[in-house]
C-alpha cells in the first residue's frame, strides 16, 4: 500500500457527485487528464502522486467513462485515506454513493496484492532475522482493519514461519482468544514457537489489561508444552507496540 497520505480536503459530499458523460468519444479534457496521471505516475511513481490521485488512477480502470476525481475526493473525505479506502469492508463501499462492484474489485484485487507481496518476503523466513519484513507484513494486512482480529504465527525450530493463521474477529475493541486451542494448533502444526498479532481499530497500539492478561495465560500455557511464546505485537494504525520489547514478556 502507499505509504504516501495526505489530509483530506474539505469537499463537500454532494459537490463530489460522479459526473457521467454521454456515450460516445471520451471528452478531451477527461482524456488529457487521465494521460497526464499515468505519465506522472510511470515516471515518478507514487511519490509524485498524492494519495487521492493514486486512487483516481485505479478508479479509471473500473469506471472508464466518467470523471471519477470527485468521487475520489469524496472516499477520501468518507475513509480518511487511501489505505482505509482500499481496505474498507465490501459492505460499506457498497453502501457509498457512486461505487459499483467493478470499483470493489479494484480496490480488492490492491488490496490482495499488497498482502501476498509482503506475505512472499516473511513466509518460509527466518522471521528473528526479518523482522522489518514481518512488522510491514502485520501493517499491510491489519493496520486498517475496523474491527480487532487476532492472528497466530506459527514458527519450527529454526523460527522458520509455517504457517500465519487468522484465529478470531472481534468487536471494534475486543476479540476472543483461547490459549489451550492456540497451543493446541501449535502442536497439529509441529511448531515450536508462536508469535501473536492483533490490531487496535482506534489507532493507538497501547495494550489493554485483557491484552497483558490473555498474553501471560498464552505464556503459561507455551510454556507447559515446551512451546515458546516470542512475543506479541500490538498493530495500531501509524506504530506497532512490541510486548518484549516493552517488557511485558
Amino acid at each position: 500500500m502507499s505509504q504516501f497520505s495526505e489530509r483530506p480536503l474539505p469537499f463537500d459530499l454532494d459537490e463530489a457527485a460522479p459526473v457521467l458523460i454521454p456515450k460516445g468519444k471520451t471528452p478531451s479534457y477527461m482524456a488529457d487528464h487521465r494521460k497526464r496521471l499515468r505519465t506522472r505516475f510511470v515516471q515518478g511513481g507514487a511519490q509524485a502522486m498524492p494519495d487521492y490521485e493514486l486512487l483516481e488512477l485505479i478508479l479509471f480502470r473500473a469506471i472508464p467513462r466518467q470523471d471519477v476525481k470527485p468521487l475520489a475526493h469524496s472516499l477520501m473525505a468518507a475513509f480518511g485515506d487511501f489505505n482505509r479506502v482500499i481496505t474498507a469492508p465490501v459492505e460499506r463501499l457498497r453502501d457509498f454513493k457512486g461505487i459499483g462492484e467493478a470499483v470493489i474489485t479494484e480496490f480488492k484485487i490492491v488490496e490482495a496484492a499488497a498482502q501476498r507481496l509482503a506475505r512472499s518476503k516473511v513466509l518460509n523466513k527466518q522471521l528473528i532475522s526479518s523482522w522489518d519484513a514481518l512488522i510491514d507484513y502485520c501493517h499491510t494486512t491489519m493496520a486498517h482493519r475496523e474491527t480487532e482480529q487476532f492472528r497466530v504465527l506459527f514458527l519450527d525450530r529454526k523460527n522458520v514461519l509455517i504457517a500465519d493463521e487468522e484465529q478470531a474477529k472481534g468487536t471494534v475493541d475486543h476479540v476472543p482468544v483461547y490459549p489451550r486451542e492456540v497451543a493446541k494448533r501449535a502442536l497439529e502444526l509441529n511448531a515450536s514457537a508462536l508469535i501473536l498479532v492483533h490490531n487496535h481499530p482506534s489507532g493507538d497500539p497501547t495494550p489493554s489489561q485483557a491484552d497483558i492478561d490473555m498474553t501471560r495465560q498464552m505464556e503459561a500455557a507455551c510454556a507447559a508444552l515446551g512451546l515458546t511464546l516470542h512475543d506479541h505485537l500490538i498493530v495500531g494504525k501509524s506504530r506497532e507496540l512490541s510486548f518484549k520489547s516493552e517488557g511485558y514478556l
